[in-house]
């Protein structure tokens, strides 16, 4: 199983919700007023996740966007290729 990582982004809640967020990360001061990096087993526990994020902020002012990597194979060893953000409808 491939595991997933992805980058939440939460704007908008009060600091009493965000203390409640499931994850340790930073609050920030401006557009957004959290970020966390979060690494999951697969796509099935990230979908759980943001259902769980959804719920608790109690609306859409978060984003959750995983970090696509790719690999090639190259004579036994892995060459991997710069992340990239996809973005997640959230």
């Amino acid at each position: 199983m491939i595991k997933t990582e992805a980058i939440l982004l939460v704007w908008g809640v009060r600091d009493e919700i965000l203390k409640l967020l499931p994850v340790e990360g930073h609050w920030l001061y401006g557009e957004y007023d959290f970020i966390a990096k979060v690494e999951f087993e697969g796509w099935a526990e990230m979908e759980e996740f943001e259902k769980t994020i959804r719920a608790l902020i109690n609306g859409n002012t978060y984003k959750l966007l995983p970090v696509i990597s790719s690999g090639t194979k190259i004579k036994g060893a892995v060459e991997v290729s710069e992340p990239a953000l996809s973005v997640s409808a959230g």
